[in-house]
């Protein structure tokens, strides 16, 4: 091997990263524009199933998707079940969204899962089969042909810098949505960081819920626009 071939593997090595795109926001940064016949379902818990009122942020984004691409004809429906957790997803994934033949499914589902464990552990869901789970319910989605994006829970309580009583597992369960995410090739809409980065600079005084919530986890009327708002960006819009 000559002198000068070593060099020539180090410029190669270094060209071929410099063009490798960084991979820890790569499941976030896949935004696919909408399409004609396009039907998106939303599949959640309570948060979701209040969404399709009307001030629900899955109504709101169902007008705004109408009014700006009435040539589409974009579907929206509403598949959200107060009190549900990963593992009721699972059970009701055929019936409620695979049997609608979506194009686009939007996950937004972890609240329950941690929320219901703060009393008795055994009503909550554990780590391992939140993550199971989801792949789960992923992979059937992807096998079905629709495309998946998936929420990170957002709040339990709106205190800033980590005062709610569940924020250190809550930030847990949306680093796992984050690494399934990733894994399966899924797009992610960061619900999490969103709510955290909004209430930082939003909730001055505080509160522990009025500024997105009435309850500490349910959405208010500002509430709703903000998760439309964050979800018409991760839809392309």
């Amino acid at each position: 091997m000559s002198r000068t071939m070593p060099r020539l593997v180090s410029l190669f090595t270094l060209v071929t990263l410099l063009s490798v795109p960084a991979l820890g926001h790569a499941a976030e940064e896949k935004v696919t524009p909408l399409k004609k016949g396009d039907r998106i379902v939303f599949l959640g818990d309570s948060i979701t199933q209040a969404g399709v009122g009307a001030t629900g942020y899955v109504t709101i984004i169902k007008k705004t998707l109408a009014d700006k691409h009435k040539d589409l004809g974009i579907e929206v429906i509403g598949a959200g079940i107060s009190g549900n957790k990963v593992p009721d997803l699972q059970r009701r994934l055929q019936r409620d969204v695979l049997a609608k033949k979506p194009t686009v499914v939007v996950i937004y589902i972890g609240i329950n899962d941690v929320w219901h464990g703060e009393k008795d552990p055994a009503r909550g869901t554990k780590k391992e089969a939140f993550e199971a789970g989801l792949k789960e319910i992923i992979g059937k989605i992807q096998l079905s042909g629709a495309r998946v994006i998936l929420c990170t829970p957002s709040v339990i309580g709106e205190k800033k810098d980590g005062a709610n009583n569940l924020d250190a597992k809550l930030d847990e369960y949306s680093e796992i949505s984050r690494k399934v995410a990733k894994e399966t090739n899924s797009q992610l809409c960061d619900l999490r960081k969103a709510f955290v980065e909004y209430l930082k600079t939003n909730n001055p005084d505080n509160k522990e819920k009025g500024v997105l919530t009435g309850d500490r986890v349910h959405l208010n009327v500002a509430g709703n626009r903000f998760v439309a708002d964050v979800m018409l960006k991760a839809l392309g819009e």
